[in-house]
């Protein structure tokens, strides 16, 4: 069984005249166009240590099986402003699982992408741990309920946003959280 222990994100900008080149530009502004990335679905898991991007970088080697749960959004219209974005909550209690959120919008400037992306994260856990919240209440006002509860000890978020490139490239933000043995 292959549960993760280490922990580590990363996010990109890429512009090429082709749609792949943007998103392998992407990857390599990330750090992590060596590896084979297998995405997957937005599990934290228990006990599992966050490590700075520097130290996880480290870690990778070309041609190397990744785990990673990605965010990523393109676009060809100059000017369109996109976003990539990974939102985390993680347990007080390092045994149980926390969540990852992907969220990949149009027209939304980062700081937003990211509070949403991070709330997702957030809502997913804090149902999970039976945390009771009103779903329709803003995020600053939901993120006072979770921290209270002392159920949820941290959430954040990794955003990468970017206007399209002016004169029609492809532009591509990744955002992603590298899941490492």
């Amino acid at each position: 069984m292959y549960v993760p222990t280490k922990i580590f994100f990363t996010k990109g900008v890429g512009r090429h005249k082709d749609y792949l080149s943007s998103f392998e530009a992407a990857l390599r502004n990330a750090g992590i166009e060596i590896c084979n990335l297998v995405t997957v679905s937005s599990i934290f898991p228990p006990g599992c240590k966050r490590i700075s991007h520097e130290e996880g970088l480290k870690e990778i080697k070309p041609g190397q099986i990744t785990f990673a749960v990605m965010a990523r959004n393109s676009t060809n219209e100059p000017n369109r402003l996109i976003a990539a974005s990974i939102g985390v909550a993680i347990p007080a209690d390092n045994n149980q699982y926390g969540y990852l959120s992907e969220h990949h919008p149009f027209g939304v400037k980062e700081k937003i992408a990211g509070d949403y992306a991070e709330d997702l994260a957030a809502q997913m856990l804090a149902t999970t741990l039976g945390v009771e919240f009103d779903a329709y209440a803003d995020w600053n006002e939901r993120e006072q309920v979770f921290k209270m509860s002392e159920k949820i000890v941290k959430t954040f978020n990794i955003t990468q946003s970017a206007e399209g490139d002016r004169t029609g490239l492809w532009t591509t933000v990744v955002a992603a959280a590298i899941l490492l043995p």
